[in-house]
């Protein structure tokens, strides 16, 4: 049962990761259409991401009352209704009343999901359902580059993910059932008495070190959501590549991602989270450094994909750490607020982007990304080194797993 029903959440992350990377790979050609500036995109991602944030704050009540599977079955129908209306909309307008359901959609479903597999589920399957997420990344660009390579509009592009978004929302609905008998079980992760003893009087940013995982987490969200939001815009205007190449380019670079996820979730059983962390940031980096220097095109296309392959263990193996770190009993509090922050790095650092892009040269995307990347190493350096001096905090037992 355990491993069936982990196949129903990984399909539900895929629709997490499907709208995800449109908006950027689809830009180029939408703002002739609503003849709109370039930093209006920028506007869009600060409209989605904020009804992310919003959702995912709510998370912890709406997850209590209605449970995972409701939830995530209302927030893909929510997704799968906006990308619809994408499809449908005749200005800017009804573009942005559109983003704000889908970043609503996209939050609840994220929290829910990574709690319910943290709860029930090993750590490598924590690596994993990222993966699943990058192959809803990989594959929006995907189908939207094959619609417009086509002759079709982008509408259609929309529309089709709009599809495979309902499918998903179907296959979702008939799972009720099982979300409800796994949740029954008895939780293995309920605190006793004597373990919460004496934490209610700690805040979260009162533990040394808090905010340097928080420094990481929104540094790391700037830059993975630069790349999707900004990369297409920079091939086509800076490096002349068509839309639809473009658009495959940036495609790879989730692929970079989603595969770098798939591998490093065997590569955890045997290989630290922490040295994990370092080499994917030093990788980011140097894919970072390729589209930095004015190499021929081709370079940037090792640099998008070598990018995405460093970023890929970074944010699940950072979230993994926070126990480790932190003591199980702070954990869950810490994380709420360490999505908070990813959330607030995607919703600031790429339209801040663009905005000086508007202001310059969208030339200047390479550079800010590899700052980004740069800012998140130091960030997580600081941090190994705070421990190394520090003990960790938990001394606790480590939970047992279903799966």
């Amino acid at each position: 049962m355990a491993a069936f029903f982990i196949i129903i959440i990984y399909l539900a992350f895929i629709s997490l990761g499907l709208p995800d990377s449109l908006l950027g790979v689809t830009w180029p050609v939408m703002q002739p259409e609503f003849g709109a500036p370039l930093e209006t995109a920028g506007l869009l991602f600060m409209a989605m991401a904020g009804g992310t944030i919003a959702s995912s704050l709510a998370s912890g009540a709406m997850l209590k009352r209605f449970g995972t599977g409701k939830v995530a079955f209302v927030s893909s129908f929510m997704t799968a209704a906006a990308l619809l209306g994408f499809y449908f909309s005749p200005s800017l307008v009804w573009l942005f009343l559109c983003a704000i359901p889908l970043g609503l959609g996209a939050g609840a479903i994220d929290a829910g999901l990574n709690h319910y597999v943290a709860s029930h589920y090993k750590a490598h399957h924590m690596n994993w359902l990222h993966c699943f997420w990058g192959v809803g990344a990989t594959l929006g660009p995907v189908v939207m580059a094959s619609v417009i390579s086509g002759d079709s509009s982008w509408r259609n592009g929309y529309l089709a993910i709009a599809g495979i978004q309902f499918v998903l929302v179907i296959i979702l609905f008939f799972s009720l059932p099982l979300w409800d008998r796994i949740a029954a079980s008895p939780s293995d992760t309920e605190k006793t008495e004597e373990e919460s003893k004496g934490t209610e009087a700690i805040k979260p940013m009162q533990i040394k070190g808090v905010k340097l995982t928080l420094a990481a987490f929104l540094f790391y969200c700037g830059a993975e959501s630069a790349i999707g939001l900004w990369g297409s815009s920079f091939l086509v205007n800076a490096k002349g590549l068509s839309v639809e190449t473009a658009a495959k380019w940036v495609s790879l670079y989730f692929g970079g991602i989603t595969l770098g996820r798939f591998v490093t979730g065997f590569l955890s059983l045997k290989v630290s989270n922490r040295t994990l962390i370092r080499a994917g940031q030093l990788t980011a980096l140097a894919g970072a450094l390729l589209l930095l220097f004015p190499f021929p095109a081709s370079f940037s296309l090792a640099g998008f994909v070598l990018t995405g392959l460093g970023l890929a263990p970074i944010f699940p193996g950072m979230l993994h750490e926070t126990p480790a770190h932190f003591g199980r009993m702070h954990a869950q509090s810490i994380m709420g607020y360490q999505m908070a922050v990813a959330y607030t790095g995607s919703l600031s650092l790429p339209p801040l982007l663009g905005f000086l892009a508007s202001q310059s040269t969208i030339a200047i995307f390479p550079f800010v990304v590899a700052f980004f990347i740069a800012a998140m190493l130091l960030s997580s350096e600081m941090l190994n080194a705070f421990f190394k001096k520090k003990p960790i905090l938990s001394g606790e037992k480590k939970k047992p797993a279903v799966f």
